[in-house]
């Protein structure tokens, strides 16, 4: 009987554990090459409502509810979003012009990730990266969750370039 309550002992402090053994961040990224100049991308990313072309999650939810606020465009321009997929905010943080846009997603208690779109010219094309960061600190349930993030947000980030692809295409 003793040796059963220690196996179970040790197996309930493995599982409490676990967690903690794996990674305190982590980064989903994907990549794409759009066929045009960066200064005909980056005017989408550097505004909120230009986000709203490529936003995949508005493409999935035709109900999403989003509220704009801040500046048009540039640093501190924020959306609040209300949808099937979760409710937060997204708001402009950094900007090198034609280079980069990072974004702040206040998820309230889930985190605030961190995205940023990179520009990276290649001839008359333009690689653009899309990523976010999440860090999930002490956070065991976090934790966990950052097993399965790739699997959840990256299908949405290549659907967004390939939006962001058409948005881009539709302006010229």
């Amino acid at each position: 009987m003793n040796t059963y309550l220690a196996i179970g002992g040790a197996v309930i402090a493995a599982l409490i554990a676990a967690p903690y053994v794996l990674p305190s961040s982590k980064t989903v990224e994907r990549t794409a090459t759009i066929e045009a100049p960066a200064d005909a991308i980056y005017p989408l990313l550097a505004s909120s409502k230009g986000f709203q072309t490529f936003n995949p999650y508005k493409a999935k939810d035709p109900n999403l509810n989003i509220n704009f606020s801040g500046p048009e465009q540039g640093v501190g321009a924020s959306f609040a979003f209300d949808g099937k997929d979760g409710k937060g905010t997204q708001t402009i943080i950094a900007m090198q012009e034609n280079r980069s846009v990072t974004m702040e997603i206040d998820l309230g208690p889930m985190g605030k990730p961190v995205t940023t779109f990179t520009l990276d010219p290649e001839g008359d094309a333009t690689k653009v990266t899309w990523s976010t960061k999440s860090d999930f600190g002490m956070n065991p349930i976090g934790r966990v969750f950052g097993l399965f993030l790739d699997g959840m947000l990256g299908p949405d980030y290549e659907q967004g370039l390939d939006l962001l692809n058409q948005a881009t295409r539709n302006q010229a």
